[in-house]
């Protein structure tokens, strides 16, 4: 019998204030068996960095034509692609053909560290690709609020990102850039 996902709800309040959004979501949030609640977390945390007008979750890690999170214009081309983790360079390339804008969210410490230099100079070819790390403090603290039911905030301002839950717990960080898209 196959295992499956445990649904999360999540209701993000985000003030961005460097990117002049600010709203309010409820999401259903689905933590496939594969995947760790740190790797949730930062899909979230992904969310609220780029939430605006039609940004969608994908249909998750078992399928490989779908970001982690994407926004799709009215005729179904990809604007923004997002994906979570240590993409293959390939998937990555291929996504940088269909998306006017390419975004990867890298987490994981050391491990990040060696699939950034593995794939840096490959990377650093394809035009509206954006590449960030969240520190490992981060996604740990990220971790920590995970919960069936999550009410978070999560505030942007002069790079600096905070999220918190309701009980007051949370954490403040700096994502760290790799690599600038260039168009």
């Amino acid at each position: 019998m196959a295992l499956r996902s445990t649904i999360h709800k999540a209701q993000l309040s985000i003030a961005d204030i460097d990117r002049g959004y600010y709203g309010d979501h409820e999401l259903t949030v689905a933590l496939h068996p594969s995947e760790t609640e740190e790797r949730m977390m930062v899909r979230l945390l992904a969310f609220a960095l780029h939430a605006g007008e039609g940004f969608a979750f994908g249909r998750g890690l078992s399928t490989d034509d779908e970001p982690d999170l994407w926004r799709r214009d009215p005729t179904g081309l990809v604007q923004h692609w997002i994906d979570v983790g240590w993409p293959d360079e390939r998937r990555v390339r291929r996504a940088c053909g269909r998306a006017a804008r390419v975004s990867v969210l890298s987490y994981g410490g050391r491990r990040a560290d060696v699939w950034w230099s593995q794939n840096a100079a490959l990377m650093a070819r394809n035009d509206g690709l954006e590449v960030v790390a969240v520190p490992p403090q981060a996604t740990a603290g990220l971790a920590a609020l995970a919960r069936r039911a999550m009410r978070l905030s999560v505030n942007v301002q002069d790079g600096h990102i905070w999220v918190g839950d309701e009980a007051g717990d949370g954490v403040g960080f700096e994502m760290i850039v790799l690599h600038e898209a260039r168009r």
